[in-house]
């Protein structure tokens, strides 16, 4: 059996709640996270709305113009996990507006550099769970796993996963008689995504990373152009 065991992950759970209001989103997230927990990775799982987030796209919202913002203390954890999984609900057919707000903070922090000096994502993988009671997954997941892979995340196969219920007004996740937790499909897609988070990340790990060449921004602008023609001839 592959070891995990030194692996890390933060699950960020998008949900409007604040704690401890009951998450339904965090209901299906904690069936992720107890299957990495169990291979011995360590999980992080916070809500991003308890940590009173400037609005924003620059590493730290106090400099421009916010009286607090709650990133910078949040932004050690996610540099240092190897798997990121957010977690969201539907509203309107679309992710909710945290969910948008932490895409908007992460790509404040993607013109910062790893150790090797590419890009500060490039190494990490990333997943998505999306929630709600109304249509709308494959799309949510969707708009979330390209911002992700823009801005240097590894995205396996099966990194989503999601469940709705009735469409209109019904039963959430955790309601009783919901079908939620019991639902297969959910729980399969659940299942492969962990996995193939874990394998990816234990790939990556393993690896050192993609080699550092042909991505490194600073070569780049000191006029390395890794094979690149400019004026290539048409014939």
């Amino acid at each position: 059996m592959t070891d995990y065991s030194d692996l890390t992950a933060i699950f960020i759970n998008c949900t409007l709640k604040r704690s401890p209001e009951v998450s339904n989103t965090q209901g299906l997230l904690d069936r992720s996270i107890a299957l990495m927990r169990a291979q011995g990775v360590e999980v992080t799982a916070v809500r991003a709305i308890d940590h009173d987030l400037a609005t924003g796209v620059y590493p730290d919202m106090t400099a421009h113009g916010w009286d607090h913002d709650g990133w910078p203390e949040l932004w050690p954890k996610v540099e240092a996990a190897d798997i990121l999984v957010l977690g969201g609900p539907i509203w309107l057919g679309d992710n909710s507006s945290v969910t948008r707000q932490v895409i908007e903070r992460l790509y404040a922090m993607s013109g910062m550099f790893n150790e090797k000096g590419q890009y500060v994502y490039y190494g990490k993988t990333a997943g998505v769970v999306i929630t709600g009671n109304e249509d709308g997954v494959k799309h949510s997941a969707m708009s979330l796993l390209y911002s992700l892979q823009h801005i240097g995340y590894v995205i396996p196969p099966q990194a989503d996963s999601g469940w709705i219920g009735e469409i209109g007004p019904g039963p959430s996740y955790l309601d009783e008689d919901s079908g939620g937790p019991e639902n297969d499909f959910t729980n399969r897609n659940t299942t492969f995504m962990a996995w193939n988070l874990m394998h990816m990340a234990r790939m990556l790990k393993d690896t050192g990373g993609f080699p550092a060449f042909g991505n490194l921004r600073s070569q780049w602008d000191n006029g390395e152009r890794f094979g690149f023609e400019a004026n290539p001839e048409y014939r």
